[in-house]
């Protein structure tokens, strides 16, 4: 699961580095030609559309924000949920920017967060999705483990315990059907009435093409795919009493869904036959492309709303340690295993930031942060994935009363508490990376942090102290970069595997190295 906040440091604060300025150059691998892609990176609180452009002959990528937008929760009178009408209106606006800048554009990707899902009927849309912060989700547990305990779940899916993994949502639609149905005559709610449920990059793309699909990366994160298959668990889902008919086909990173629809390219300005291609739509399995790493002995941290945190594999691990560790194996590009623990993440600072500014009071955040790394007194540590931190609202009362409830003392100035943040998501990093490193194997050497996080200076050097290793921070454009990179190949404006990829990536960035305090 990734939400990410704007990666342009907003939010986290810190250093400038190449990646986070309109325009980015990378350099290397080997050229065969030049075009140029659209990249829709969406994130929990704003949205993006990038260009770029890739020059074959000579090796390079060249970056260009073209629009950024405002994303974020609604709360209706059914619950919290997504306004998908918006965040499809602000990202086509910028797309159609994008053609009037670059008419020759090949194809345009799209990557978000995980789990979350919207349901048609045809081609209507039945409501707006829901938002994985609902609450709806917590009471659908106890019924989907009364079917399936969470141990075979384990086995089938490799997924983590996350109470809002979209085998729950659907849980959840069906109990409020359930509920609902006596009074309104509709037998299995707007679940009942779809014929297709699509992932919220798919339900984009099926906007933009007319065409239904389930792409790899992001439906590993459902809970109803075979860990070891890649493919829909139809008899899990078949006992769960799911409609199987709803779940559409699944592609990998890199297949073309095909063209914009006549009407739609003809909204964005875009010639003929300009095509959507599927990138790593879980933008996490993005970002993990654009790690400048060796996989053998280096962890990565994708850091903004959530931290990230674990390595790449050949294949995944279900072991009862890794179970009971709550580590997770999702699918990434080209058929590699991101084996990782989801930390609650920047959220903690950003919705505290946002609740200290609920009265009208503008926080500047690197003033905020500078105090911060002026506190000399020790600050407390806290479980930062506790899940009384899930939920929007009061987190700085929470985490006090987190403190008071474990009997140490809770951070009395906004500094304090931003301190003390910083401190328990560097000591989760740390802990959580020796955790990957013993249950996959991986002799870890080396934590690379990318995503807005890399520009937070205290979170990167407090991890690299916490983990004892050095830290690698940037590029912050992870997600675009491997958006970009993953187009880019399908369209033959580069070549070669993830190393290759990479390669291009470490050719043109120096990242910002923090070495452990001895």
């Amino acid at each position: 699961m990734s939400d990410r906040p704007a990666e342009d440091g907003s939010g986290t604060g810190g250093h400038a580095e190449p990646s986070s300025i309109a325009r980015t150059v990378l350099r290397g691998g080997s050229a065969r030609g030049a075009g140029t892609v659209a990249a829709v990176d969406l994130g929990a609180t704003s949205g993006r559309v990038i260009l770029g452009r890739v020059d074959q002959r000579a090796g390079t990528l060249d970056l260009e924000h073209v629009a950024r937008f405002p994303n974020g929760p609604v709360r209706l009178a059914s619950g919290l949920h997504w306004d998908f009408t918006g965040l499809y209106r602000d990202l086509t606006t910028g797309l159609a920017d994008a053609f009037r800048r670059e008419p020759s554009v090949a194809s345009i990707g799209v990557d978000s967060w995980a789990v979350d899902y919207g349901l048609l009927r045809g081609d209507r849309l039945l409501g707006e999705p829901f938002h994985y912060r609902d609450d709806r989700n917590a009471a659908a547990v106890d019924g989907v483990h009364a079917i399936a305990p969470f141990a075979e779940l384990y086995r089938r899916n490799g997924l983590q315990f996350l109470p809002f993994n979209t085998v729950y949502q659907l849980a959840a639609e069906q109990s409020a059907a359930e509920q609902s149905a006596a009074a309104d005559g509709v037998v299995g709610g707007w679940l009942g009435l779809a014929d297709s449920l699509l992932l919220v990059p798919d339900l984009i793309a099926f906007q933009l093409t007319g065409r239904r699909v389930a792409e790899r990366t992001n439906a590993s994160t459902t809970g109803l795919v075979g860990v070891h298959t890649g493919e829909w668990d139809d008899e899990l889902i078949e006992r769960l009493g799911l409609p199987a008919s709803v779940f559409a086909p699944i592609v990998s990173p890199g297949d073309s869904l095909g063209a914009l629809r006549t009407s739609v390219a003809e909204q964005l300005g875009a010639p003929a036959g300009v095509e959507v291609v599927a990138v790593g739509s879980h933008d996490t399995a993005s970002a993990v492309v654009a790690v400048p790493m060796d996989p053998e002995s280096a962890a990565y941290i994708s850091c903004g709303t959530w931290g990230l945190v674990g390595v790449e594999l050949e294949h995944p691990v279900t072991t009862d340690a890794a179970r009971d560790a709550n580590f997770t194996n999702e699918a990434g590009v080209d058929g590699r295993v991101r084996f990782l623990h989801n930390v609650m993440g920047l959220w903690l600072l950003s919705e505290s930031v946002r609740w200290w500014e609920r009265d009208g009071e503008a926080i500047d955040l690197t003033q905020l942060l500078a105090a911060a790394a002026s506190v000399t007194a020790p600050v407390s540590v806290f479980d930062a994935d506790d899940p009384r931190f899930m939920a929007p609202g009061d987190l700085p009362g929470r985490i006090a009363e987190w403190c008071a409830e474990h009997g140490v003392p809770a951070p009395q100035t906004r500094a304090e508490f931003a301190r003390s943040i910083i401190e328990s998501l560097a000591e989760a990093f740390a802990a959580t990376v020796r955790q990957a490193s013993v249950l996959s194997g991986v002799d870890v050497e080396t934590i690379h942090i990318v995503g807005g996080g890399a520009l937070n200076e205290l979170l990167c050097r407090r991890t690299a102290d916490r983990s004892g290793l050095p830290v690698l921070a940037g590029p912050v454009e992870a997600t675009a970069i491997g958006n970009v990179l993953v187009q880019a190949r399908a369209q033959g404006f580069v070549d070669g595997d993830l190393v290759s990829l990479r390669a291009l990536v470490s050719a043109a960035f120096t990242p910002r190295r923090y070495e452990p305090a001895r």
